[in-house]
C-alpha cells in the first residue's frame, strides 16, 4: 500500500467518523424542560389540486407527473372513473393501475420518470401486478367489456382479471380474460417454489354476484344453499409460456367451520350495533370475502385481509390455500390489506375504516380505529401486539385512513412506508411490535379547501432505491429518503443495495442482503442507537466495558476489557492499551486506533474492525455470528493476524489489510 493509498484512507475514515458522532451526539438524550414542541406542519397545509401546499420529513420530493390525458377529469379530479388505483414494477418500469386502465413508466432515471405508453380499458379498479413478460389486471365494475371497450352499453361484459403480454412494453397486448363471479377488486399473484411453468393468482372479488346471463354457474344463494358464489375465492392457474390457457382451478372456501362445514364460519355481522365511534359501520365488517391476500411463497405463508377478519393461510400448495388461523377485532370496520415483515414473525393488517372516501383521522378519531393492527406470528397463530395510526389529524375535507404499503429492505429492521390517502405517506418503524413511531412523512394539503373530493395516496412503495406514490386524483411521485438520527446513510444505502427485478406488494420476496460496507456500518448504527454508556473525550485510566458502551471521538488511556454479554462500539477513537473481549455480544472498531493488542473470543452477535489501526497482534477466535460474518477488512494490523474457530469466518469485504506480522487461518487470505 502506498503512501496516497493510505492518505485517501485516513481521509475516509475521517468522514466516517463524523457521520457516526453525529449520529452518537444525536442519541444523547436532550434536556430540552420547558420547551414546548414545535407543531407538526402538516397541519393547516394549503389546498389545491396541482398546487398543495406540502409538508416532508426525512424524505425527499425527486418527481412528480400530473396523471396524463384520459386519464383524469380536469373537472372533477376525484372522479371515479379516472381514479389512479395499485402499482406493480417490473425491471426500470413502473405499471400504474387506473380505473379507466394502466399507465407505463420508465424510471430508469428515478427523478426523471418518463411516460412510456397508456393503456386505455376501462372496468375499475385496475390493481396491477407483474410476472416476467406478464401484467394482470383486476376488473370490478360492470362497465368492463372483454375487448376493453370504452361504451359500457355494448359488447360482451368482463369482470375478473385480464392478461396482458408485455414483452414490448410500449404495445401492451391483451393475451387472456378469466372471468369471476364477482369481478376481482384486487388479486394476489402467487408462485410455487417447486414450479417455475405457473404462475397462480387468487382473486378477491368484493362486488355483488353477477347474474348467471353474464356468467354461467353465478348465484346468489346464501351460504346453505347449493355452492354460493360468496364465501370463497378464486383460484387461477396460468402457464407462464401459455398465458392465453389462464383458467379458474379452484375455488377455496377459506371462512368455513371446519367442525361443521359451513362455508360463512367467520364473522358474519358486526360485533356491535355501531362502530365503537357511535357511528354506522361504514363498511360493515361481515366476512363474505378477501379484500387482499398478501402472499409469502418461500414462507408458504399468506395474510389475508378478510372484511371482517384477518386470516393466516397456509399456502405451500398454491393451488390448495387453507387457512390455519383467523383474528377479529371490535375496532375493526374493514381489514383492508396485510404486509408480512420479512423474517415472517410479524404481519400488519390494515382497516379501511370508511371504505377510503371518508375523513377517518380527524382529532375526534381514536387511534385503534382506521389504523394498523400489528401482531406477532407465533407457531402460525397470530398474537396481537399493537396498534399504529398516522400521528397527525387531518382535515374533514380529507379522505384518510390506512391504506397500501410496502416493506423498506434495511437489513435489521422492520420499516413500513404506507399510503393514507390524503394523510399521506408515512414509514412506520414496527422492529417492535409492541411500540411501532413514525419515522419519516410525505403530505399535501387537501384538494378542496371547502368540499370533500377524492384524492391522496392509494400506494406508496419501495422499489429498488426508491418509493413510488400513486396519487389518486394527482399523479406519479418518487420520493428518496434522508438520512437522519432515526435512519442513516448506510441504512439507506444498506436497502439501495436490494435489487429485485420485479415487485407486487401482495407478492413477499424473501430478502437477503450480501454482505457490504453499507450493512456492517447499518449493524453499527443499529447497536449504536441501544448506547448505555457514550464516551466522547478523555478517559483515564482502564475502561470495563458492559452493557453497549460507545466511543466517539474519544480518547482512552488504558486497557479495554469488555465482560461478557456487553458490547464495545469504537468509532475515530484512540485506545492506548490492549482491548480483550471474551464471549460479549458485540465488537466493533470503526475508523480507530488500539495501541496494543486486540483479542476477540467468544462473541455471539457480531464483530468488526473496519478502518482502524491495531498496534500489535490480533486474535479472532471462537465467535459463534449465525448469519453476521466477523469482518476485518481495509485495517492496518502491525504484528500477527490469527482467527480460528469462528463460525462463520472472517471477512474483508474485498477490501485487503495490511499485516505486518503472518495473517494465519481463517484470516490467512484476509491481507
Amino acid at each position: 500500500m502506498n503512501r496516497s493509498d493510505r492518505t485517501s484512507r485516513r481521509r475516509r475514515r475521517i468522514l466516517g467518523a463524523a457521520a457516526t458522532a453525529a449520529l452518537l451526539v444525536a442519541l444523547v438524550p436532550g434536556t430540552a424542560s420547558g420547551q414546548e414542541a414545535e407543531p407538526d406542519p402538516r397541519i393547516g397545509l394549503g389546498a389545491g389540486w396541482l398546487d398543495a401546499q406540502s409538508a416532508i420529513s426525512n424524505l425527499e420530493l425527486l418527481a412528480h407527473r400530473d396523471k396524463p390525458a384520459g386519464f383524469v377529469n380536469p373537472a372533477n379530479p376525484g372522479d371515479f372513473g379516472f381514479v389512479a388505483s395499485d402499482l406493480a414494477f417490473g425491471g426500470t418500469h413502473a405499471f400504474v393501475g387506473n380505473y379507466n386502465g394502466f399507465n407505463v413508466y420508465d424510471i430508469s432515471q428515478p427523478a426523471n420518470p418518463t411516460l412510456v405508453t397508456s393503456v386505455v380499458c376501462p372496468g375499475g379498479q385496475g390493481d396491477v401486478s407483474v410476472h416476467g413478460n406478464l401484467l394482470f389486471m383486476s376488473v370490478e365494475e360492470t362497465r368492463g367489456r372483454l375487448d376493453c371497450g370504452t361504451n359500457p352499453a355494448a359488447g360482451t361484459r368482463f369482470q375478473g382479471v385480464r392478461v396482458f403480454d408485455i414483452s414490448d412494453v410500449a404495445n401492451p397486448v391483451q393475451v387472456a380474460a378469466v372471468q369471476t363471479c364477482r369481478g376481482s377488486h384486487t388479486h394476489t399473484l402467487v408462485t410455487d417454489p417447486d414450479d417455475s411453468a405457473n404462475v397462480y393468482v387468487y382473486v378477491s372479488g368484493t362486488a355483488g354476484v353477477r347474474p348467471a346471463s353474464t356468467m354461467a354457474g353465478c348465484n346468489n344463494t346464501p351460504a346453505s344453499g347449493d355452492n354460493p358464489a360468496r364465501w370463497r375465492i378464486d383460484v387461477i392457474k396460468v402457464p407462464v409460456a401459455a398465458p392465453e390457457q389462464a383458467a379458474v382451478v379452484n375455488n377455496p372456501r377459506l371462512f368455513a367451520d371446519p367442525a361443521t362445514g359451513a362455508v360463512d364460519g367467520l364473522q358474519n355481522t358486526p360485533p356491535a350495533p355501531t362502530h365503537p365511534s357511535g357511528g354506522s359501520w361504514s363498511p360493515s365488517p361481515v366476512t363474505d370475502a378477501c379484500h387482499d391476500i398478501t402472499a409469502y411463497p418461500a414462507l408458504g405463508l399468506a395474510a389475508g385481509a378478510c372484511e371482517g377478519n384477518g386470516i393466516l393461510i397456509d399456502i405451500s400448495d398454491p393451488a390448495n390455500p387453507v387457512r390455519i388461523d383467523e383474528v377479529s377485532d371490535p375496532n375493526f370496520a374493514y381489514w383492508h390489506s396485510a404486509t408480512i415483515s420479512n423474517d415472517g414473525s410479524k404481519v400488519v393488517f390494515t382497516d379501511e375504516w370508511g371504505g377510503g372516501t371518508g375523513p377517518r383521522c380527524r382529532t375526534t378519531d381514536q387511534p385503534q380505529w382506521g389504523a394498523n393492527a400489528i401482531f406477532d406470528i407465533v407457531d402460525r397463530k397470530l398474537k396481537f401486539a399493537s396498534y399504529y395510526k398516522l400521528p397527525v389529524p387531518q382535515t374533514l375535507q380529507e379522505n384518510c385512513v390506512a391504506h397500501n404499503g410496502s416493506l423498506i429492505p434495511v437489513p435489521g429492521r422492520d420499516i413500513l412506508v404506507q399510503a393514507w390517502y390524503q394523510g399521506g405517506i408515512s414509514l412506520m418503524d414496527f422492529t417492535d411490535s409492541a411500540h411501532p413511531r413514525e419515522i419519516g412523512y410525505f403530505d399535501r394539503g387537501p384538494i378542496s379547501a371547502s368540499t370533500s373530493v377524492l384524492g391522496g395516496f392509494w400506494s406508496a412503495y419501495w422499489y429498488n432505491g426508491q418509493i413510488y406514490g400513486s396519487e389518486i386524483a394527482r399523479g406519479f411521485d418518487v420520493l428518496g429518503l434522508k438520512p437522519s438520527k432515526h435512519l442513516t446513510a448506510a441504512e439507506i444505502a444498506a436497502a439501495r443495495e436490494v435489487q429485485m427485478p420485479e415487485f407486487n406488494a401482495q407478492h413477499q420476496t424473501q430478502v437477503s442482503w450480501a454482505p457490504s460496507f453499507a450493512v456492517a456500518r447499518a449493524r453499527f448504527d443499529q447497536l449504536a442507537r441501544t448506547c448505555t454508556t457514550t464516551v466522547t473525550n478523555r478517559h483515564h485510566g482502564p475502561l470495563t466495558v458492559s452493557g453497549v458502551t460507545c466511543l466517539s471521538g474519544a480518547t482512552v488511556n488504558g486497557p479495554v476489557t469488555v465482560r461478557p454479554g456487553a458490547s464495545l462500539l469504537a468509532i475515530d477513537s484512540s485506545i492506548s492499551g490492549p482491548v480483550s473481549a471474551a464471549n460479549a455480544e458485540a465488537v466493533h472498531l470503526y475508523e480507530s486506533t488500539v495501541r496494543g493488542p486486540v483479542s476477540i473470543t467468544g462473541t455471539r452477535g457480531s464483530a468488526a474492525v473496519v478502518k482502524s489501526e491495531i498496534h500489535g497482534p490480533a486474535v479472532l477466535t471462537g465467535t459463534r455470528t449465525g448469519a453476521v460474518e466477523p469482518i476485518v477488512a481495509d485495517s492496518t494490523v502491525r504484528g500477527p493476524l490469527a482467527c480460528t474457530g469462528n463460525s462463520p469466518a472472517p471477512i474483508n469485504l474485498g477490501a485487503a489489510n495490511e499485516v505486518s506480522g503472518p495473517a494465519s487461518g481463517q484470516c490467512a487470505s484476509l491481507d
